[in-house]
């Protein structure tokens, strides 16, 4: 496995380089940090309904889709990222997401308490302290033939810009964002009262996952992976990938006797679950599902949706669809259990 350590690039290649790597086959770790902020949503998330797209775009925060799960995200030069790239086959690997997770979190946890800070590991993907405050969250994602699993270390973090990068109802609520974070979100320089040295952090890192991972073959960038980056890139600022799974429709509305659109969501373990279902009769004609959590393989999330596609909207046979849909595709989403699914179907109004 090749070792990138990237230092600080500029930022959309921060996010391009681990879908390149995937996308070629590539196995390695890479860390890196983006030279100027920027904002991620999750594959799965609605960005126009995560975002506030106005705030972003007056205080100069680009917004970049990943393909990767989870919730939206403020990134910057305070924060170093590690990705990990293998082959799907590759026997090394566990094969179950929480398996994933639970072992490719003990370098990150290993170089935390390096300098002195007591973490752990907590379901479905966070690394908190013993005290019970988050200081990494974790993704992973299928990407063509390769897997990836990407965290970071938390040097210091900008609560404010985070804040005003979500989209919230009123100011109020805002506030209460704010507030809620600085009290269960910490960093590097909240417990240690300072900031470690870049290359010394993660040359820790870097040696944790040896012992991991066996050795790591130091890699430069090469032009060929510039290259595939830039056209990449294409493909990620294209409004089809950005705003993928935008709903047509952004609340309950009766179109006519016995066909309406209905909206709603759910809060699971794993992440929220918003559904978007055109309901002719009583049956479920078209759905949408988004949100903020993690479906592998993220190609089916398309099969879920086709799952549902003429049920009866009754939650039994609703439940049935998913679970048949689940045992027959073997998908992963850790934190969401169909009931979960179901409940964000019928909670719609």
């Amino acid at each position: 496995m090749y070792l990138l350590d990237l230092g600080v690039r500029p930022w959309k290649q921060s996010m391009l380089i681990f879908h390149t790597l995937a996308r070629m086959g590539v196995e390695a770790m890479v860390t890196v940090s983006p030279e100027t902020p920027f904002i991620s949503v999750g594959y799965f998330q609605d960005l126009e309904k995560e975002v506030d797209t106005a705030y972003c775009e007056k205080a100069g925060l680009p917004i970049i889709r990943r393909e990767v799960g989870g919730g939206t995200v403020y990134l910057d030069r305070d924060q170093i990222f590690y990705h990990i790239i293998w082959n799907q086959d590759n026997p090394a690997f566990p094969k179950s997401v929480k398996e994933i997770y639970q072992q490719l979190s003990i370098p990150p946890i290993e170089t935390y308490e390096e300098y002195g800070i007591q973490t752990k590991f907590r379901e479905v993907n966070d690394i908190i302290t013993t005290e019970g405050r988050k200081i990494a969250g974790l993704g992973g994602a299928d990407i063509d033939d390769s897997m990836v699993f990407v965290g970071s270390l938390i040097m210091d973090f900008d609560f404010n810009a985070m804040a005003h990068a979500i989209k919230v109802p009123d100011e109020k609520f805002r506030d209460k964002v704010f507030k809620t974070m600085e009290e269960n979100v910490t960093t590097m320089k909240k417990e240690l009262g300072r900031l470690p040295p870049r290359e010394e952090l993660t040359g820790v890192l870097h040696s944790r996952y040896e012992d991991l991972l066996g050795k790591l073959t130091p890699l430069t960038l090469s032009d060929d992976v510039v290259a595939k980056m830039e056209e990449l890139a294409v493909w990620f600022d294209s409004p089809e990938f950005k705003y993928r799974k935008t709903p047509k429709v952004p609340s309950g509305v009766k179109i006519k006797e016995g066909v309406e659109i209905l909206y709603g969501m759910y809060k699971a373990q794993g992440g929220l679950i918003r559904t978007q279902q055109e309901v002719v009769e009583a049956r479920i004609a078209d759905i949408g599902i988004s949100g903020d959590f993690t479906l592998l393989p993220k190609k089916e999330l398309a099969g879920l949706e086709a799952s549902l596609a003429d049920t009866q909207r009754d939650e039994s046979e609703v439940v049935n669809a998913i679970e048949e849909f689940y045992e027959e595709s073997e998908v992963q989403t850790p934190g969401v259990e169909p009931r979960d699914i179901t409940k964000a179907v019928m909670e719609a109004k």
